[in-house]
């Protein structure tokens, strides 16, 4: 054990090495408790990747710094029939290695993005065609009416065609399998900045597009992003100004932190909800000692696990306050949301245990449940604190918590019983949470982070319904529907949103967005 302890320190001190030693002006260092497990913006739909790959790629449409719709690849974009959008490209734009941005860029990566080995299908399934209507107009066709369609591209990033086939990557590779391929480590975006080298779960740098048509408001010229998995060194490195920026914060440190002398703790709200999840789709559990059957397919005993954790406990004693519990899918913040559905039902561990009985399992179970120790706040706290809820109802947990390279694989491929997971609309709509997590899955995309295939028609077809509705009252009237839906059958078990808590130098002025992005074209460091 001291050997090993030695070796941590070891490994410890030579990251902050690499960091001071990459330390210059105009340089922002960042450091992460995980990493973007791909350079390749359509291998996975995981807010860290988008966030660190959006600073070299870009969709046609942005988000401003109130997260509203902006022009990016695309000047101006119009719905030309119930069906149809078209986008005006900019023109002038150039790839970082110097070719052209067009419309052939565009044909092609949204057809990328549809791809099985990707993990966008979801996104862009609703799309019938995509149409070259000239060098820098594109016509998109969809399947039915879809006015959300401009806000569903915000994180759909454009990539180079002739880069891609160039490099063998005309096709996004499935993490899920553990492939990969040069756009894994390498990135050609159009974005205001260039991949200069990945080291994965190590460091990546990145430096300042000298080309790039948009305005960069920071005056970053180099950023250096780095994995620190452990929290107290990630919180030493920000004291000691080994590093600029670290997030997240552990919820224990944010008074010390701003008592220092060099940096400050910035909270905010976040739209993520963090919500655990059950396979009820397969007759048996993959991974529990029930034998025949499959538990969770009974309201019965998803009820009783939803009662027989203490939510409330959780926040104050595991998110130390800094967690909002919540009864639904997605947050304040997400058009739909309706603050009075938003009430959970009341933990009662008694009322748990009688359910379980009721459902036939006196004596409760057990299960496996997955978990990922570096992803979100506090994750595999919050696990814990759920086994030991539910231990006292008899649902024993075997906790399986691992890093996110290699928990999302795993629970992607749907390789699991009982899982842990959080959300954040990148449509800012509630339906992107209802077709992503709660719609019945198929292989076109639908319900593709639906892990447990939780499935109620008329709950697709209100989702189906909402999607294409351009009157408000009838649509907000549809979320609500849909909302009780999920609820009433407990299809999932919403925990809480999370307060974002990010460590930064005070020689840095920075955007902190409510969904947990970081443009490095907003950072300032001051001289």
């Amino acid at each position: 054990m001291k050997f090993k302890s030695h070796l941590t320190a070891i490994a410890a001190a030579t990251t902050l090495a690499m960091l001071a030693a990459g330390a210059q002006a105009q340089t922002v260092r960042i450091a992460n408790q995980g990493d973007s497990l791909s350079m390749d913006p359509h291998s996975l739909n995981e807010s860290l990747q988008l966030s660190v790959t959006g600073n070299v790629y870009e969709p046609l449409v942005g988000r401003g710094k109130d997260l509203s719709l902006t022009p990016a690849l695309a000047t101006s974009w119009k719905a030309v029939s119930p069906t149809v959008w078209r986008f005006e490209l900019r023109k002038g734009v150039k790839f970082h290695d110097g070719k052209p941005f067009t419309a052939d860029d565009v044909v092609f990566s949204l057809k990328r993005a549809a791809d099985d080995g990707g993990d966008f299908k979801g996104v862009v399934g609703e799309i019938k065609e995509v149409r070259k209507v000239s060098e820098f107009v594109v016509d998109v066709e969809t399947k039915a009416p879809f006015p959300i369609l401009p806000d569903q591209l915000s994180t759909t990033y454009i990539m180079s065609k002739a880069w891609c086939e160039e490099n063998q990557a005309a096709r996004p590779v499935d993490r899920r399998k553990g492939i990969e391929n040069a756009a894994s480590f390498r990135a050609n975006g159009t974005g205001p900045y260039r991949l200069r080298e990945r080291q994965p779960n190590v460091r990546s740098t990145f430096t300042r597009n000298g080309s790039y048509w948009g305005k960069i408001d920071g005056n970053v010229q180099d950023v250096i992003f780095t994995t620190i998995g452990n929290d107290a060194t990630r919180v030493a490195a920000l004291l000691t100004g080994e590093v600029d920026v670290m997030e997240p914060v552990p919820l224990q440190d944010v008074e010390r932190i701003n008592a220092s002398a060099g940096a400050k703790v910035i909270v905010g709200p976040e739209l993520r909800t963090i919500f655990l999840g059950m396979d009820q789709a397969r007759n048996e559990l993959l991974y529990s000692n029930i034998k025949g059957k499959n538990p969770f397919k009974d309201k019965r005993v998803r009820q009783a696990v939803y009662q027989g954790i203490d939510i409330e406990s959780i926040q104050k004693t595991v998110m130390r306050g800094a967690s909002k519990p919540t009864a639904l899918m997605f947050g304040p913040g997400i058009n739909g949301f309706a603050d009075d559905q938003n009430k959970r039902l009341p933990y009662d561990p008694d009322g748990a245990k009688k359910l379980l009985a009721d459902a036939g399992y006196p004596q409760g179970f057990e299960v496996t449940m997955n978990c990922p120790n570096d992803r979100y706040v506090n994750d595999a706290r919050i696990c814990q604190a759920v086994a030991a809820n539910l231990s006292r109802i008899g649902v024993k947990i075997n906790l399986a918590a691992e890093t996110k390279g290699t928990y999302f694989p795993k629970i992607l491929r749907r390789d699991t019983s009982f899982y842990m997971l959080g959300w954040t609309p990148t449509t800012y709509d509630a339906h992107n949470a209802f077709n992503a997590l709660t719609r019945c899955p198929d292989d076109k995309g639908t319900g593709q982070f639906n892990l447990g295939a939780y499935c109620n028609p008329e709950l697709d077809k209100l989702t189906l319904a909402m999607q294409g509705e351009t009157d408000k009252a009838k649509r907000t009237t549809m979320i609500r529907s849909a909302s009780k839906i999920h609820s009433d059958d407990i299809g999932h078990i919403p925990l809480h949103q999370q307060s974002l808590a990010w460590g930064v130098s005070k020689k840095v002025e920075l955007v902190q967005l409510a969904d947990n992005f970081m443009p490095f074209k907003w950072i300032t460091v001051k001289k």
